[in-house]
């Protein structure tokens, strides 16, 4: 009979479960549970002579939760059952009750089948057996595992296991301490919850039955079906996102907040012009100006109204190789000589007033072309000048111009002869080094020696204006048709 008993609790107990489909209850802070169930007796305990029949127990449990896992509950059972001889035949009548107090947790995630829970606890059992004149009872330590599955917000299906172990004392029937005396319970019923507020798994104030977005990142902001919402569009929920407000299409790190990896203002994603510069001045798209057109970026010009034309350095402002005031790239003249006066293009006046010796005489003559005494070496106090009518012939292309050399009459003729010539040679060799545009066969070369003095070598004054260089015009019909076209010009 006792295993007919045993086969109908594990069928029941298969059959509940069977039935377990519902989604995982809300956490109620109250319970109640009424439940039906089999009691199976330890067959070394004779009550007070055989020992007992498997029987049903009726029970009921009162149960208070304190957070989502864990219940402190007391439960109740009550069952009559018979004693059973060895024979087999049926004995007295016996009524069991017993009281209990059990600490629960759960230890499965909820999932729709329901979760499972263990509890351990302590109680009193008693045995009221018809042919004792004495009850029995004693203290008992309590084990359980149980499946929690939920049908409603409200109800579940409660089916649990309960080892019930007796705990012996000293002078008790048949010894006890020297006997296994456990009993086991199967139950099985429903569970009924009130209080509390309706389970929310992610913990994003929907509950679980509304709502559709069930794996909701923790913080993150939700409509009312619990699904996160991202109101800039960014890709990081309302919450989490650190950067409200991210204009559409800018990109953001994971806090949601944009990026600007150049550091000009405008966020990658909306910047169409990556890698700009830092420090330079950028339009809404992200792209560099450049106002002066100077070929360097608003923003890092220092020089912000460039002349347009003018060449500049690497911040922008302009250069000016020969310090004439006048910006490279605007200079008509770019080797000036240091501390002559220009006109507006950087070309010296001093020049003009030679250009207009050269077009009056059709000669430029020179008397502060100095070189080395005997030699032909130019010193450099002579360059001045002599830059200053190379500047004039880079004007006048068309030109054939000689270069007369000039002596004293110290020494002998024909030594003069030869150094007038060398002396003509060095200051052509230093116009067409300086001046790269002068044509070679522009200029040529002649030396006077002491052949053609301007004034009698009587004095040391009068032996320097002798010594000279003359810049002489080969081809005056070509500067005869200048001198004409300006002065039409005058009028």
């Amino acid at each position: 009979m006792r295993h007919k008993g045993t086969l109908a609790a594990w069928f029941l107990l298969a059959t509940l479960i069977s039935l377990a489909t519902a989604a995982s209850a809300d956490t109620k802070t109250w319970s109640f549970s009424a439940l039906g169930g089999l009691g199976q007796f330890s067959n070394r305990f004779k009550y007070p002579v055989d020992s007992l029949d498997n029987a049903p127990l009726f029970g009921a449990r009162l149960g208070r939760m304190f957070g989502d896992r864990v219940m402190l509950e007391v439960a109740g059972a009550y069952g009559k059952t018979n004693e059973v001889a060895a024979s087999g035949t049926s004995g007295a009548d016996v009524t069991v009750i017993n009281l209990s107090g059990s600490l629960l947790t759960q230890v499965s995630p909820p999932t729709k089948l329901g979760y499972l829970y263990l509890g351990a606890g302590g109680g009193y059992n008693r045995y009221n057996s018809d042919a004792a004149s004495d009850d029995v009872h004693h203290g008992t330590f309590e084990a359980a595992a149980g499946w929690m599955a939920p049908f409603s917000d409200a109800i579940a299906l409660r089916l649990e296991a309960r080892n019930v172990l007796n705990i012996p004392y000293k002078n008790s029937v048949n010894d006890w301490t020297k006997a296994n005396q456990a009993d086991q319970q199967y139950w099985a019923g429903l569970s009924f919850g009130w209080g509390g507020a309706p389970r929310d798994t992610d913990g994003d104030g929907v509950p679980d039955k509304k709502d559709k977005c069930p794996d909701t990142p923790k913080g993150a902001t939700v409509n009312a079906t619990g699904c996160p919402t991202d109101s800039d569009g960014d890709g990081v929920w309302d919450g989490l996102d650190q950067c409200i407000g991210t204009p559409k299409g800018a990109t953001v790190d994971a806090k949601g907040c944009p990026t600007d990896s150049d550091g000009d203002g405008v966020y990658d994603g909306l910047d169409q012009c990556l890698d700009t510069p830092k420090g330079a001045t950028v339009d809404a798209k992200g792209c560099s100006s450049d106002s002066d057109g100077d070929g360097v970026m608003d923003g890092l010009d220092q020089c912000p109204n460039t002349p347009k034309g003018a060449t500049v350095d690497a911040n922008g402002c302009p250069k000016d190789s020969d310090g004439d005031g006048v910006s490279d790239g605007l200079d008509n003249c770019p080797d000036t000589p240091a501390g002559l006066k220009v006109d507006s293009n950087g070309c010296p006046i001093e020049v003009t007033e030679k250009e207009t010796e050269l077009l009056d005489t059709g000669m430029i003559r020179l008397q502060n072309v100095n070189f080395e005494t005997g030699k032909a070496e130019l010193l450099p106090e002579s360059f001045t000048a002599l830059d200053e009518v190379g500047v004039i012939l880079t004007k006048w292309p068309q030109l054939q111009i000689e270069i007369g050399g000039h002596t004293d009459s110290r020494g002998s003729e024909a030594l003069n002869q030869t150094l007038s010539e060398a002396r003509a040679q060095s200051v052509k060799d230093y116009l067409a080094g300086k001046f790269k545009s002068l044509a070679g066969d522009q200029i040529s070369v002649k030396g006077y020696g002491e052949a053609k003095p301007l004034v009698k070598n009587t004095s040391q004054l009068n032996m320097a204006k002798n010594r000279r260089v003359e810049f002489r015009v080969m081809n005056r019909d070509v500067l005869k048709k200048e001198i004409e076209r300006r002065k039409m010009l005058q009028k």
